[in-house]
Parts: structure tokens; sequence; C-alpha cells
């Protein structure tokens, strides 16, 4: 296959030597055959795409290729033209900053993991994971030799550097748990709470052991050598020693020597590491060890550690160790892909672009003071756990002041113009509840410091000092909730959630606490308590921040009760925002949640950037928008409250019937059939009795309705009298008072609804659905209190209401059931504001309804659940309401194109203007 490939680029090679095509005409027949003729892909004409317009300030601009399936970015040129040279017509830009131009201005779904510049003789490859390196340059001459290195174009499965490192991270994540567990059975009390510090300490310890010495912090192989050649049995010994050695000065970088003078060789050859890591050993650390022991550490100390990623690592190491996370299964971490959905619109988009600029000016005072500015900001993770956020956040400042120190060095060559990194730990703060979990924060910090260290001196040209390590006391174990927060310029992470049901007494408290409630009771999730703190610290400042939150506090009860009462009365200004999207992580037993992220401060911005989802976890889209609001969308700052009555439904909506009844007035089907058989006067008293989950999902279940029957009649018949007996006596032990009360009519549900016609609505559905599947139940159908009515609704009315903007509200200002959507008759239904329709437009809308209502017939034989099933949903049906959908926009006055952000920015202006002529 490869002597193939190399064949069929002789041929492409023997041809584009002697070519004349020009960049216009040749450059895309260039793309085209090397993607289909030498690399083999099927259908190449499919797989890129040519001129793809990038909207810019003022113009519109076109990038000459993109391939999407591999995020390939290409950037062609005439031949002749030099890959490194500026051009004159293109702003003095290279061809590579004309990419990184064209990358910038695209949407996040659309960058590049790859860039390449071409000028049909050379082909420029630039690996987007590392972009202070130099770009891989093949040259078509020597094409059938390298063609192999041009396999990322057509293949997705060739890694970048970060998955590279996501990979070693997860399998040194393992190599620990293994040790973990091998250890842990040495000591004499595996389960104290003493015991298990102990081991998250040595295990923290030799971690950056093995990483040290892979690094080259330490001589070369010297801990693989002292595990090596030390007896198992005198092994403990040595490692303790060892971990007094690197805490003791050496004499070296400006420290007093305080060491023995008669260490052993092999101990004192380390050098003195500094930084809090090693302090305070203790005998009881380490227990004995053992020729198993001693092989599993020689083995790890034989695995690279080197290309490790801290921001992964940190929290693979903790979700390893961490008897708390350990429970979840599996490895737990949060990727770097999310993390940077927080980062980067908070701020290092920002620094980017002005980096970006200020290098291609090759303007050096602004450069200098770009440095200087990046080197003063602080950031604090006030729910930091094993510091991700904080790590790769210092990764991604260190990596942009690089870009900045490798152009004021450009063109000196190995010249020291006394450059140095600025960037320093001193700069970020954690707080953490969990002790262990600061001590990872702090050790994945000074590994990041290390590697970033090494990448600095080769831009110098220098020898990295890597040590002795800064003393960092930047992460603090304490209950964020119950201290007082440093001043920084950012705060941000990825607090704990916790809704109401899922919180501790503690975390009741915390929240009491923090908001000055009187009682440890609150509808509020645990993470609202850090949007409190951080207002109540920021007020009056320019401080920015943003929090990974369930999507919950978005939605429902959580508007009144936070939003109006805490975060917008103070002034407070969403600045960018993430809407719902499934945030996963790697663990075995711990479901993804569908969160958002809220950019807020009490600064205004008067563009504001909104992110969105087609589904929850597809690729964002970026909008720049003018305002978002409480519910995340682009719309009014309206807050939908409870209301009683509809704000103008034609018909009012209500629930269904709360049986309270202990299943003594239901039946199963074989019991309806025994109670007729018994006595076929009970025929006429048992109803159908459908709930949200027979109305989806089939099945049938009936009840007896016995509402206006005749007392001689229900005591003349055994089998029926016996159910209200023991219904009668169910009530009577309740310990509800209302229950109790409703022993007086044994005979009743608790309601008792039951008109001639009527709408049904689940109240409950898949958030997988793009429609909740409404329909119409007759007098022989009883509903219970799972499902909503609208009594005599009318076809016109169901229309609207299976309408992709109803639908679009009902996901705005609606609750949640877990990660289900959650109809609510007083925060949804109350407050939809219905359009005014000309009559035409209101008979087209009962006609597509109708349609949806018998094509669901002509499949009577499937569920509705299966029928709305996003993956088998038939297409007739689709189409159906895809035509009901448009009918329903066009009666608002929304465009063809609308989306649903358009539709709930509307709904919430029209609810505004509805609102204040009532009030008014």
């Amino acid at each position: 296959m490869a002597t193939d490939c190399r064949q069929k680029a002789r041929k492409f090679r023997e041809y584009w030597l002697l070519a004349n095509d020009s960049e216009v005409g040749g450059y895309q027949k260039f793309w085209l055959e090397l993607l289909g003729d030498v690399l083999g892909a099927d259908d190449a004409t499919r797989r890129i795409d040519f001129q793809i317009p990038v909207p810019m300030p003022a113009t519109t601009k076109f990038l000459d290729a993109w391939i999407p399936e591999t995020k390939v970015l290409i950037e062609h040129k005439k031949r002749g033209v030099k890959l490194d040279a500026p051009q004159s017509g293109h702003g003095g830009k290279t061809p590579f900053e004309q990419a990184i131009e064209y990358n910038q201005a695209r949407g996040y779904s659309d960058k590049a993991r790859w860039i390449v510049t071409c000028n049909f003789d050379e082909i420029w490859v630039y690996d987007m994971d590392k972009p202070l390196a130099e770009p891989q340059k093949i040259m078509l001459g020597d094409l059938p030799r390298e063609v192999a290195r041009l396999g990322f174009l057509v293949d997705s499965t060739v890694k970048s550097v970060r998955e590279q490192e996501k990979d070693i991270s997860i399998k040194a994540g393992r190599i620990v748990g293994e040790l973990y567990k091998a250890l842990l059975k040495r000591y004499a009390a595996p389960d104290s709470p003493e015991t298990l510090k102990a081991l998250n300490r040595l295990c923290v310890r030799l971690v950056f052991l093995f990483y040290a010495e892979d690094a080259d912090l330490f001589p070369k192989d010297a801990f693989w050598n002292l595990l090596k050649s030390t007896e198992a049995k005198n092994l403990r010994r040595s490692l303790l020693t060892l971990f007094r050695v690197l805490d003791t000065p050496d004499g070296l970088h400006g420290t007093k020597n305080e060491r023995d003078p008669y260490l052993e060789p092999e101990i004192a050859a380390f050098p003195y590491t500094n930084g809090g890591l090693f302090k305070g050993v203790d005998e009881a650390e380490i227990p004995p060890l053992d020729d198993a022991i001693k092989e599993l550490l020689v083995k790890s100390a034989n695995f690279d550690w080197r290309d490790i990623s801290p921001t992964i690592f940190g929290a693979l190491f903790e979700s390893t160790l961490n008897p708390e996370t350990r429970r979840a299964g599996g490895m737990v971490y949060t990727s770097e892909e999310n993390i940077h959905k927080v980062i980067d619109p908070l701020f290092l988009d920002d620094l980017t672009r002005r980096v970006d600029a200020a290098i291609q000016k090759g303007d050096k005072r602004t450069l200098l003071a770009l440095q200087a500015e990046i080197a003063a900001l602080t950031f604090l993770d006030p729910a930091c756990g094993s510091g991700n956020f904080l790590t790769e956040t210092f990764l991604s400042l260190r990596r942009l002041e690089n870009r900045i120190i490798a152009a004021l060095q450009k063109g000196q060559g190995e010249l020291d113009l006394g450059l140095s990194s600025k960037v320093s730990l001193s700069q970020f703060h954690g707080i953490e509840i969990n002790d262990f979990a600061v001590a990872v924060a702090k050790t994945a910090l000074w590994i990041s410091e290390a590697k970033m260290r090494h990448e600095t001196a080769e831009i110098l040209h220098r020898e990295p000092a890597y040590l002795p390590l800064k003393d960092y006391d930047g992460i603090v174990e304490d209950n964020a909730l119950r201290m007082d927060w440093p001043r920084t310029d950012y705060i941000m992470g990825n607090p704990p959630f916790g809704g109401k049901k899922e919180q501790s007494l503690e975390q009741k408290a915390d929240i009491a606490h923090v908001f000055g409630l009187k009682k440890a009771s609150s509808v509020l999730d645990h993470v609202t308590a850090w949007y409190k703190k951080a207002l109540d610290l920021t007020e009056g400042t320019k401080t920015e921040c943003a929090f990974v939150s369930t999507n919950s506090i978005c939605q429902g009860e959580h508007i009144p009760a936070f939003w109006n009462e805490y975060i917008l009365p103070r002034g407070v200004y969403v600045n960018f925002a993430h809407q719902t999207f499934k945030w996963s992580n790697e663990a075995k037993r711990k479901a993804a949640v569908h969160c958002v992220i809220v950019g807020f401060s009490f600064v205004n911005y008067a563009d504001k950037r909104l992110f969105s989802y087609d589904t929850p976890t597809s690729e964002p889209h970026e909008t720049v928008v003018s305002n978002i609001n409480a519910y995340l969308y682009p719309a009014d700052n309206a807050l939908i409250e409870r209301r009683d009555k509809p704000v103008n439904a034609p018909l009012p909506m209500c629930y269904g019937n709360v049986p309270l009844e202990w299943g003594k007035l239901m039946l199963t089907e074989e019991e309806r059939a025994s109670f007729i058989a018994a006595d076929p006067r009970c025929e006429p008293l048992i109803k159908f009795c459908m709930g949200g989950d027979e109305y989806l999902n089939g099945g049938k279940r009936y009840c007896l309705w016995l509402v206006d029957a005749a007392p001689m009649l229900l005591k003349s018949l055994p089998m029926v009298a016996e159910r209200v007996a023991l219904c009668r006596e169910k009530r009577l032990s309740s310990k509800d008072a209302g229950a109790r009360k409703l022993a007086d009519r044994p005979t009743q549900f608790r309601d008792t609804n039951n008109p001639d016609t009527a709408i049904v609505i689940p109240k409950v559905s898949s958030e997988r659905r793009k429609y909740i599947p409404l329909g119409f139940i007759g007098k022989d159908t009883i509903v219970t209190g799972t499902v909503l009515i609208i009594p005599n609704g009318t076809l016109y009315m169901l229309g609207v209401l299976s309408s992709a903007i109803h639908m679009a509200w009902m996901k705005a200002v609606g609750g949640r059931m877990e990660l289900r959507y959650q109809y609510s008759k007083d925060l949804v239904y109350n407050n939809f504001v219905w359009p005014s329709p000309t009559d035409e437009q209101k008979a087209k809308i009962e006609e597509a309804a109708q349609a949806i209502l018998d094509i669901r017939a002509r499949y009577a034989d499937q569920t509705l659940a299966a029928l709305y099933d996003p993956l088998f949903m038939p297409s007739d049906l689709v189409k159906a309401h895809a035509h009901l959908d448009a009918l329903a926009d066009k009666a608002y006055g929304l465009k063809p194109t609308a989306t649903d952000s358009d539709r709930v920015s509307l709904l919430f202006k029209l609810y505004s203007e509805k609102t204040q002529k009532q009030n008014g």
C-alpha cells in the first residue's frame, strides 16, 4: 500500500513540477489530485471545500481551502511566492499569518487543527497544538519519500499533540492507580484516615520524581538508578532520606549548603527542590517495601512522564487516589476543550488577538507592555479541585508569553537580549476543601512551570533553570463558602452543583450562610452560593467572572428566586454565555450533566458573545448580541414568574387528576375484566386511565370513575364497595392532613376533571425530542396528575403548542426533571404569548395540525415515544412538523430562517409588551 502511494506521488510530482497552473486556476486541481489520486481519498470533491467566505470587519474575505473532516485550513499561493515572506497585497502578512487571521475570525467549531501553506513547490504544515514550533516543510520534489507525513489531510485519527498528551496522561493515571493499590496493602492500618493521607502524600511525591527525572530536572536516570540499585528491604529508608535531601538547600542558586557532607553519592546528586513539596517528611509516610513494590516502582519510573498534560493528569491523579472521586469509577477529568469554553471568552481570546496584532506589526514596545500586563493579571478558582482550570490558564498564558518572547528574539539568533518569563505561579489562587486535591493541584502547577521553563529556554537558547521551585501557597485548603476570597482580576471555575434534593445538611447550611437565610432550606442550587460570593467581592470593580453551572440555574424557579432576587437588581451583566451543552467526564458510573457557562461582571460590554448548540453534544455556534438575559437568550431582561392565569391564551390549562388512593381505585386490564365478569354493571364505572408514561409509551391502565355514581349501585357491587372501603381506610391512616380529609369522599380521586374533550400534554418528556407530542383525549379517558390538559382545546391551539416556537419557549423558561423537559402550567403555558393570526393563517395552522394527527394515526401500532425518537422519527412526520413550524413562525411575523434564539427573543419582547400593558 505504501509503495503504491509512493508511485502515485511520483506521477503527481512529475506533472506538477512542470505544470504552469496559476494560483486561481490550478490550486484546486492540485489539492483534488493530491487528496484523491495520491492519498486515496474517496470522492475528494466532497472532502474539500474551496473559497470559503470569512466575514471580517467591514469586508468578507475568502480562504482558499478547508477540509472539514480533518479540520485543515489551506492558504495557497502562486508558484515562486516565498511562504515566509510578507505579502504586499495582504497587509504585509505572511501566508501563515493570513491563515491565522482567517482561522481566528471563524466560528468555534470551524477552528483549524492544522494549517497548511503551499506554493505548488513547497507544502508547509503547522500543528496548531504547537503554535511556536517550526512548520514541517515538504518539498514537491521529495513528495514520494515524504508522502506519509501528509496522512493527516485525509485521516482524522492522526493525533495532535494534545490528543497524544491525553492518551499518555490516561496511561500515567492507570500506573499511579496500580501503584496506589499495591502500596496501600503494605500499611499496618490501610483503612485509617491517617494512612490514606500518608499514602496520598507519598504518591504525589513519587509522581513528581517520575516527572522530574524524565523532564531533566534531575541528573540523568538518577531516580531510576536509585530504585534499581537499592535492595527492597532498604528502599524505604532511601526514599525517606531522599525526600529530606530534596528539601535541604545544596549551596547552589544562591542557597546556603545545609546538607550532610557524608551523604551517599547517589542521594547527594539530587538538587534542592524546595516549593514545599517535600516539607515535613514523616517516618510513617512510607510503609515497608518488598520486591514486588520495588519492581512496580521501577516499572513506573520507566514510563515516559515528560509529555503528560498537567491539566488532565492532575484530575486523573486525584480521581485515582481521592476516595471521594474514586467511587465514581474510571478516570474523571475536565477536558481542556471544556476549560477553554470558560477561559477563552473570559480573557484569553482578547489577549491572543492583541498579541497577534502586536506581533504582526513588530511593535516591540507594545509586546513588552503586553507581557507586563499578562504578568500582572491574577486569577482565582474558588472551587479548584485538582487545579485544572488554574493549570490550563497558566499554560495558556505562558504559551502566549512565549510567543511574545519569540517575537522579540526573532532575528537575533542566539544573542542574549536579557529576555525572560514574567508570568509566575504567584498570579494563581485556588480554594479547595479537600486536602489531597490541594496537594495534587500544587503538583500539577509545579509540573506545568517546569514544562514551560523548558519551552522558554529553547526560544532563548539557554539551559533551563528548573530548580529550586519557588514556594507556592496560592492554593489553600478551606471551605470557600465560609472564608474571604482574595481579590483578583478574574474568578472562574466549575463549582459543585448540588440541586436542592442532592444537598447535604452542611451544604444547605453553607447556602443559608452565604445568602443570609434564616433557615437552611432553599430552592437554590449549591452553585449559586459561588455566584453570590463572587458578586459580593467584585461589586464596584472590573473583575470578571465565569462559572460552569447546571442549566437549572437559568430555568424555572431559579429565575425569580436567584436572578430576580440577587443578580439583576445589582446591575450585573452577562457578557458571554454557553447555552445548554453536555459536560461529560470519563467516569464509568457518573452521568454527563447538562450545563451552561455564565460569564458575568459589573462591566457592561456592548458586544456580548453567545454560544448556542443544535444539540447538547454538538459544536457551539457563536453569535455577537447586545444583551443576554437570565435564560441565556439574546432578549430583554424579562423575568418569567409563575402566574395563575394565562397572559393571553384562548383557554386555561389545568392539571390532571391526582388519585391519592394508593392503587385502590386503579385496575389492571385483568382486574377490569374480572370486575365486569363478576357484574356487567361495573363496565360503565370503569374508564381508561392514562398518565404521562401511558400516553408516551403505551400500556393500559384503568380506574373506577365513580363521580356521580348512585350510592345504592355502588353498595350493590361487592368488588367496587371493597375497593372504596380500602381507599377510605388508606386515606384515614395517612400522615397527610389533606389526604385524611379526602376520606370523606372515598369514591373519587382528589381531582375530578373529566371534560368532553381536551388537549393533553405530558408533564415530563425526554430532552432528546425536538417536540413534545401533544394530542386529544375524550370523555372516556381519565388523566392522572402526570399530564396537563386544556379542556375543550381546539385544533388551532394544538397546532401552535406543537410548533417549534412553543417548544423553544418551553425549553427556555421551563424546568427540568433530572435532564428531561418538565412542562409547567404556571411558568410555560400561562406566560406564553399567543400570536394574532389572520383567519387564513389560523385555518392553515389547523390543517397542518390535523395532518400531523393523521400521519400519527397511520402509525397506530407505534408508541408516541417511538414516533418522536429523533433517530427514527418517520420522514413524513418530520416534514409535517416542519410545515407547521413555518406556519406558526409566519403567524408571529418571523422570517423563514428563524432560529430558536430568534423565536425566544421575540416571545420575551412580546411578553414584556403584553405584561407592561396589563400592569400599566
